[in-house]
């Protein structure tokens, strides 16, 4: 079986059992990422969004209130501002990391410029916020704002962290909660919120989140050492090109010996990469058994996921969301 047809199942069945709330949430989109005094906004707004996600983060709202019994409205306004957040992040992300390519496609800020790219994300944070609001619930608003103050400071504790040898996995762990499983989390949670679930269900949901996303970032951090480019949307190697310390380099790391060490420090300290440095990092990890110890941590947190789901009531969504776990770590095959 091909690794598309492994992994998109799961995401595909999902996608289907949401067609109708997927259609709404996508025109709620469309008609919130307008701007009648700024073309620019829905131009680059556009690009991204429609370059083909999965439309993942939505999706768990999604489930997530459905799962719960959910018959109201609100479920895709909450939706569609996971995916307000998630798109604005990126955005942003791509300009801090001088990014040239997303999802197959030339970034925003390589096609416009960095400020157009910061600004129209401050835009979606901003309709992202209007969209909260409309739910008048003060529990998902608290969230998701929460949520939003995690995505940055994991964003800027990676800046300060991801070139310094001395981080652990410890602070990696705080850095990807931050920076991804704030925004999955958070999009579970509040789906089991808007439909009054049971504060058992409720936190049920929130550990699955947190859990897969986990997972989810692990394995994004894993297939940049070892994935074709059109799988992941990104070049092969642009994690070590930017020297972020990644958990398959924290733990090789750990285990260096002293000329290994130093060659850690010339070239994600110090920025001092030459020809073949990647070639001699991947036989590093290698040596070291660092690439498959981070493929054992990303399935023991998808696990962790699908287990969590067991406080929930029996429903076709639950399995599907326990599909999606191992879907995210089928990437890896």
């Amino acid at each position: 079986m091909s690794l598309d047809e492994k992994a998109t199942k799961p995401h595909d069945r999902l996608a289907k059992a949401l067609t109708e709330d997927m259609a709404a949430v996508n025109a709620l989109i469309r008609e919130r990422m307008a701007s009648e005094h700024a073309p620019r906004i829905p131009e680059i707004t556009q690009h991204l969004v429609e370059a083909g996600g999965k439309r993942l983060r939505p999706m768990l709202t999604l489930a997530a209130a459905r799962l719960c019994g959910y018959a109201g409205p609100y479920h895709v306004h909450l939706a569609a501002t996971v995916e307000f957040i998630h798109t604005a992040t990126l955005l942003h992300d791509d300009v801090v990391d001088e990014s040239l390519q997303r999802r197959g496609r030339p970034t925003a800020n390589l096609l416009w410029d960095n400020k157009s790219s910061v600004l129209v994300g401050d835009y979606l944070f901003a309709r992202s916020f209007q969209l909260m609001t409309d739910t008048n619930n003060m529990r998902v608003l608290s969230i998701l704002a929460n949520a939003s103050a995690v995505i940055a400071e994991g964003e800027v504790l990676q800046l300060t962290a991801a070139q310094d040898l001395a981080t652990n996995e410890a602070i990696y762990l705080k850095v990807i909660r931050g920076k991804t499983a704030a925004l999955f989390s958070a999009a579970t949670e509040v789906g089991g919120v808007i439909a009054g679930a049971h504060e058992n269900a409720v936190r049920a949901l929130f550990e699955y989140g947190d859990a897969l996303g986990i997972a989810f970032q692990m394995v994004d951090d894993l297939l940049d050492y070892g994935s074709a480019s059109d799988v992941i949307g990104k070049n092969v190697g642009d994690d070590f090109r930017e020297r972020k310390l990644t958990l398959p380099v924290i733990k090789a790391v750990a285990k260096a010996d002293a000329e290994e060490r130093a060659f850690w420090s010339r070239v994600i300290e110090k920025g001092d990469q030459r020809d073949g440095d990647l070639e001699h990092a991947l036989e590093l990890m290698r040596k070291h058994g660092t690439l498959e110890a981070t493929r054992l941590e990303a399935l023991a947190w998808a696990n962790k996921a699908k287990a969590s789901l067991h406080a929930l009531p029996a429903h076709d969504l639950r399995d599907m969301l326990s599909d999606l776990a191992d879907y995210v770590v089928a990437r890896l095959n």
